[in-house]
């Protein structure tokens, strides 16, 4: 498994998600047993409680692939606790080349959960590939999605703590 393919994932992410699909994966009876019931109630076409359990049934199921698919090639770890280097876990602060203003976000996934002011980015994203294992003070350069590119200079990198 290659390392954009994995998802990285503190354990209390990846236990929060396992809770998630395994009450989704609980919850398909109840949903089935709704659906049954419309369909009991006869005509199919004006039947809204139909169309609202079918509906309600596609989107649980959307969602408990998404989880799988997310928990099969999740990769748990801890926050990084070294400073300095760019880590899934790691808050950075980064300069865009042309710019003079700095940017801070956390390096996750996005099931990781929104943190308050802090944006997230993803260390498969193409910003978060290139600043995979940098060290402070090192430039790096992205495709950016017009064709171009993009340096950006790793300022700050430290444990996100909460």
């Amino acid at each position: 498994m290659s390392e954009t393919q994995a998802t990285w994932l503190t354990q209390d992410a990846y236990d929060r998600l396992k809770t998630e699909l395994d009450e989704l994966v609980a919850g398909r009876p109840v949903i089935a047993e709704k659906i049954n019931e419309a369909r009991e109630e006869g005509d199919l076409k004006e039947n809204g409680g139909y169309h609202a359990a079918r509906e309600e049934q596609g989107q649980m199921e959307s969602r408990i692939r998404q989880l799988q698919e997310l928990l099969r090639t999740a990769q748990v770890g801890d926050i990084p606790t070294e400073s300095g280097v760019a880590r899934p876990g790691s808050v950075l602060t980064v300069r865009y080349e042309g710019e003079n203003e700095n940017e801070k976000f956390l390096l996750a996934n996005r099931e990781e959960g929104a943190h308050g002011e802090l944006e997230v980015y993803s260390p498969s994203s193409p910003l978060g590939q290139a600043l995979l294992d940098a060290r402070e003070g090192e430039t790096r350069e992205y495709d950016l999605p017009n064709g171009g590119t993009m340096r950006v200079t790793l300022v700050k990198a430290e444990p996100f703590s909460g």
